[in-house]
């Protein structure tokens, strides 16, 4: 079996509800993520995923996703990770997207990055990290972490440019799978929030 990559992106947070750029600010779920995380938990202990036995857990070691790990029943099995935490935003945490293009027009991170922060090569080799990880045995692992780094994860995984993680949104609490067609790696799953509807 081909490993594959199973991703969770933590639940709603104030900040991710204002489209505030949320990095390494340790900013805790509301109760609506919460239950979005439970949700999910209740969704991956189910067919077909059956708790995912034998897969390896890892999650962001940031308090939103390691909340998200623990409500989702993963909480005794996962080991934290630094590569799993968000982007650093840098002078950009806190900011929403219109406030950074009011002084900035046309900017986009996927291309610009951010000032202050880690630039996208440096984000994009801490992807690398983490699909060499998973690659590395014959077995699913389970991430769960933030919006930017795990849309970053997808595109390296594909060998794309992390640019590519500009086409690819992602919204709280869903799930994804990067895994695998025809012996080449492919995106399974994306987004899917079904367990939150």
């Amino acid at each position: 079996m081909a490993a594959r990559i199973i991703l969770a992106r933590h639940g709603k947070t104030e900040w991710s509800v204002s489209g505030r750029h949320t990095g390494r600010t340790d900013i805790p779920l509301l109760d609506e993520g919460r239950r979005g995380a439970k949700l999910l938990g209740e969704r991956l202990h189910h067919a077909p995923w059956d708790g995912l036995p034998g897969v390896e857990v890892r999650t962001s070691p940031l308090v939103r996703a390691k909340e998200t790990c623990e409500l989702a029943g993963f909480g005794d099995r996962a080991q934290e990770w630094d590569a799993l935490m968000e982007v650093d935003y840098g002078a950009y945490e806190g900011l929403t997207p219109a406030q950074i293009k009011a002084g900035r027009p046309g900017w986009l991170i996927w291309r610009d990055g951010v000032p202050e922060g880690e630039t996208l090569a440096e984000v994009s080799a801490r992807a690398d990290e983490v699909v060499a990880w998973a690659r590395s045995a014959d077995r699913d692992v389970l991430v769960f972490a933030h919006g930017h780094i795990l849309r970053t994860l997808g595109a390296r995984w594909l060998g794309l440019d992390i640019s590519f993680g500009a086409r690819i949104r992602l919204e709280p609490t869903s799930l994804s799978v990067l895994g695998w067609a025809y012996g080449e790696p492919a995106i399974e799953r994306w987004n899917d929030t079904g367990h939150l509807g």
